[in-house]
């Protein structure tokens, strides 16, 4: 058997596959865009069977016949809450993917708030209701998609998250999600092994459309020997922002990452206890093994990367994410202009998915450096709005890991450590999304003993930015960030 770890990284603007050694190191990589539709305001759209054939497609430049007999296993990790429904007796799918972003459900979320049932669901799953959330989404497809009724009627229907139709594709017709991923659906109760009969009535959702639940470490299915030319245990499943947790060596109660991507997560473990928020947060599966779970407190920022994509792709104020930095650097402050950028609602704390973006402060003075700078500091501006919410839940953080596209921003990084007032590690590898669905995989293949004994070994080393901003200035700031959300 090999040692290296194939990981298939299925996110929201990319598909990837990575191997990586033994040591962490990352060995090779191929990346294809996955076409983002957009069919109406609010709406968002993903083709599973492009998923499945860019997936694949990396995974075959990588995993080529030279390299097949190095792989130890697959990890997979994905784009949580990303509905897919597909045919088990074709194994095609039925309609478009709804992507996690996707706001069309945001009218059935109210009525059942309005009716006094988020209470309830949110003790039991730890999830409020919005239409970030899987549920919702699946309930949609039943009522819009003939495709989807008719397949319900025949008996052949299948729902699923990301890396559930991926593994259903890759070992031949296996359909099951981790329990990281289904905790993300709203029919998960936080304390159950599987999906819960009475949620599944409640939101719509036929209970046998659903995946079983397993481990998010161990061999969990067999990629088939006809996709990459032998057949691979696929040992590790993980959404991912646990994924990222993982990768960044969160492994205690406590540890705290932050992910910049196309949103921003930020996850708190909290060991075995069963996370009850009292202030808007998530509560979430970290992972299982052995059908043992290790919790997380969880804060979703929707918008992080994808406002920095937005100033280039629509707006044309940058040329490239990276400009964002010099033109930060290239000013001593954003001229009082300030962005809310809530172009697909709020998320935690306020979970508002009809809030729109806001520009505040605009005058003659204002320019690409000044919208590009503001947009930087909104990164900060909303995970301080998090780390009160956090504290205020018991779980204050006392130093923050980031990682995450964005990251790699240096300016960003220290403006993180100025307006939170703490110390921020970013390690010098961050794809740390992919390396937690390795260490999930290594651990599942027998690779290490422990996923402690794993991240240890297949970690890298950090850099730490320490705050340097006086509390007068850092005030201003967030003082003219409130009077900027206030006004959305």
């Amino acid at each position: 058997m090999g040692d290296k770890i194939l990981v298939l990284d299925a996110g929201t603007t990319s598909t990837r596959a990575m191997l990586i050694a033994p040591d962490g190191a990352l060995l090779a990589v191929a990346q294809k865009e996955l076409t983002q539709h957009y069919p109406a305001p609010g709406r968002v759209e993903h083709d599973p069977a492009e998923i499945w054939a860019r997936t694949l497609a990396c995974a075959r430049e990588i995993a080529g016949d030279a390299m097949i007999g190095s792989i130890a296993a697959i990890g997979i990790t994905n784009q949580r809450e990303t509905v897919v429904a597909w045919d088990r007796a074709t194994g095609e799918p039925l309609a478009r993917a709804i992507v996690w972003q996707d706001r069309r459900t945001a009218d059935l979320c109210r009525q059942m708030k309005d009716a006094g049932h988020e209470p309830e669901i949110q003790a039991r799953t730890g999830l409020v209701l919005d239409p970030y959330f899987s549920a919702t989404k699946m309930r949609w497809l039943l009522d819009h998609e003939g495709p989807v009724r008719a397949a319900h009627q025949r008996g052949t229907l299948a729902f699923g998250t990301v890396e559930s139709w991926l593994t259903f594709k890759l070992s031949g017709g296996e359909h099951v999600s981790d329990a990281s991923n289904a905790s993300r659906t709203l029919l998960l109760p936080l304390d159950a092994m599987q999906f819960d009969g009475g949620l599944c009535d409640f939101f719509g959702v036929p209970e046998k459309t659903l995946p079983r639940v397993v481990d998010t470490m161990g061999e969990l299915a067999i990629c088939a020997p006809q996709w990459l030319g032998a057949a691979v245990p696929i040992c590790g499943l993980v959404g991912d922002q646990q994924s990222a947790t993982i990768g960044q060596g969160c492994l205690r109660s406590g540890d705290t990452k932050a992910t910049y991507g196309t949103g921003a997560f930020v996850l708190t473990n909290m060991g075995d206890v069963v996370p009850r928020s009292e202030h808007r947060l998530l509560g979430t599966v970290l992972c299982q093994t052995g059908g043992m779970r290790t919790y997380a407190v969880e804060g979703s920022v929707f918008v992080a990367g994808s406002l920095v994509q937005w100033l280039r792709d629509t707006l044309g104020i940058i040329s490239s994410a990276a400009e964002t930095e010099a033109l930060a650097r290239s000013i001593s402050d954003s001229g009082g202009v300030t962005i809310v950028p809530a172009l697909t609602g709020l998320g935690a704390p306020h979970w508002q998915p009809e809030a729109r973006g806001l520009i505040a402060g605009l005058s003659f003075a204002s320019g690409r450096a000044q919208i590009a700078r503001a947009a930087l500091e909104a990164m900060a501006h909303q995970t301080h709005e998090l780390a009160e919410a956090f504290s205020a839940d018991g779980a204050p953080w006392s130093r923050l890991r980031i990682d995450g596209g964005m990251s790699a921003n240096d300016w960003m990084a220290q403006d993180l450590a100025d307006i939170l007032d703490l110390e921020v590690e970013r390690p010098d590898f961050v794809e740390t999304t992919a390396l937690g669905a390795a260490i999930c995989a290594a651990r599942g293949a027998g690779l290490y003993a422990s996923i402690e004994d794993a991240a240890e070994a297949m970690r890298g080393s950090t850099r730490t930015f320490s705050p340097d901003m006086d509390g007068a200035q850092r005030e201003f700031r967030l003082a003219n960030w409130r009077r900027a959300l206030g006004a959305v």
